[in-house]
């Protein structure tokens, strides 16, 4: 699992372990860690280290003593090293003399973009981790010659003008191909809009004492997954699996219930009852699925619930899902019928799982301000209704009803974004909350098998969502397996 801590975070367990060290070694320490990744870079770039020719923006803060203690690191080796700090006066005076010695140079920001425009590698020590905000104004210039220009940007532990709690994106930022972050992730290089300016991430182990509690968010990865997925033992029957109801579809959307019932049918439970008026389209299609048209009070029992895709404005099944004493999944249409007071009411678990444009409705607020925002629209979402909350998206992340980190899932393709691919990820999800899963695992699962499948499905061309359901078994065969598309 990777973990993702928050700047106060950080700085204190800095401060924590400077104070058992020699001064200067925790800055040694990343800029090695910084070199070699640069040098790796200058290796495919140019070919080699010697006469590679590498820029630094080299900017007050600790970031920019980084980059030039790299940089001589750099010099040392034969690369042809020159700095460019945005305030001289303020530039790490150690960093400086250090690159001096070892032959590098140093030249005002007139001049700069003649020099990025031929450089091999670009290295961002502009802004540390505390800055907020986008650039500031002589920034900008030096941003924009490194994005036109054929070189390869670094960005030291986060691209400058990036929100590193948040992952908002309020201005001007450095577009990274590859990001080198010390001692642990940064909130905003997992989650998206910043996550888009990272490039590649590396994390450079730098010694700091970070305990898990104190993280902000989790990344699952294939053997946390793994740990979660149910698997039936000896003495299980299809009920002791776990039986999910799917309350979804309409006349005008039958198409959704079939998606969901796909979904359902490879997440884990044991059998899956659907409820609705598109029985006879699901039948045709999956037709071990337990039909129902008596309502889901007469469904027949479940351990859990879907409800809202494709459900148009059928108000009253929402509500009959919601006095469920079984945990329930809300999703699309679920989302704008159920009634705020009967989510928070409920004692059984409730996940929901809206896109951005459902949980700008929810909020009150613009999409765009949930998309520059997702940690934040997650968690009060989640604060507001009591419930697990899956903010689908670029980035989806789960904010859990009872606080803790929020997960951000690491799996995923653009491809995704395809009509019905949300009601195949509704049904996945129901149906490992049916066999026993928590909501925020059962969401974190679903999440992460659901984008594996996606690129499995799609390796690079447009999928349908029927594709994805499809993939779903090999997605979770390799995660079972610890696969070959570890992440």
């Amino acid at each position: 699992m990777r973990t993702a801590y928050s700047v106060e975070t950080v700085r204190n367990a800095e401060r924590e372990l400077m104070a058992r060290l020699p001064e200067g070694t925790l800055m040694q320490r990343a800029a090695a860690g910084l070199a070699v990744a640069c040098a790796q870079v200058l290796g495919r770039v140019a070919g080699r280290v010697y006469g590679g020719r590498v820029v630094l923006l080299v900017g007050s803060g600790d970031n920019g003593g980084d980059a030039l203690y790299a940089g001589a690191r750099l010099a040392r080796r034969g690369a042809g090293v020159t700095a460019v700090p945005l305030s001289p006066e303020r530039a790490h005076g150690g960093g400086l003399a250090a690159l001096r010695r070892a032959g590098g140079r140093v030249a005002g920001s007139a001049g700069a973009r003649d020099l990025i425009e031929r450089a091999d590698l670009v290295v961002d020590g502009i802004v540390g981790i505390g800055g907020k905000g986008g650039l500031r104004e002589e920034a900008v210039p030096l941003a924009d010659a490194a994005a036109r220009s054929r070189a390869s940007v670094v960005a030291v532990d986060l691209p400058s003008g990036v929100d590193a709690d948040t992952g908002q994106v309020r201005g001007a930022a450095v577009r990274a191909d590859l990001t080198v972050t010390f001692g642990a992730h940064k909130p905003g290089l997992l989650v998206d809009p910043a996550r888009e300016y990272a490039g590649s991430v590396r994390l450079v182990d730098i010694g700091l004492p970070l305990p898990d509690e104190a993280a902000e968010l989790e990344a699952l990865q294939h053997a946390d997954v793994a740990r979660l997925l149910p698997v039936p033992g000896a003495e299980s029957d299809k009920y002791r699996r776990g039986v999910v109801g799917i309350a979804a579809g309409s006349a005008r959307y039958p198409g959704a219930a079939v998606l969901a019932v796909a979904g359902a049918l490879r997440g884990g439970a044991g059998a899956v009852r659907y409820v609705g008026p598109a029985g006879d389209a699901v039948i045709a299609r999956y037709p071990e699925t337990l039909v129902s048209d008596q309502g889901p009070k007469r469904a027949g029992r479940v351990q859990a619930w879907v409800v809202g895709p494709g459900a148009g404005d059928d108000a009253g099944t929402v509500a009959q899902v919601l006095a469920a004493e079984v945990p329930v999944l809300v999703d699309a249409d679920g989302l704008r019928l159920a009634d705020a007071t009967a989510v928070r009411v409920r004692r059984a678990p409730t996940l929901m799982t809206p896109h951005a444009g459902e949980a700008a409705a929810l909020l009150g607020v613009g999409r765009e301000e949930v998309e520059g925002a997702r940690l934040a629209s997650a968690r009060e979402l989640a604060r507001r209704y009591g419930a697990t909350v899956l903010l689908k998206g670029s980035t989806t992340v789960v904010a859990g009803a009872e606080g803790g980190p929020v997960r951000v899932n690491s799996t995923g393709t653009s491809w995704l974004a395809t009509a019905g691919s949300g009601d195949v990820l509704s049904g996945l999800a129901g149906s490992l909350l049916a066999a026993g899963l928590s909501a925020r695992d059962a969401g974190s699962a679903g999440a992460y098998l659901h984008g594996l499948a996606g690129r499995f499905a799609a390796e690079g061309a447009p999928v349908g969502a029927h594709d994805v359901a499809g993939a779903v078994p090999r997605a979770w065969r390799d995660v079972a397996r610890g696969g070959e598309h570890t992440v």
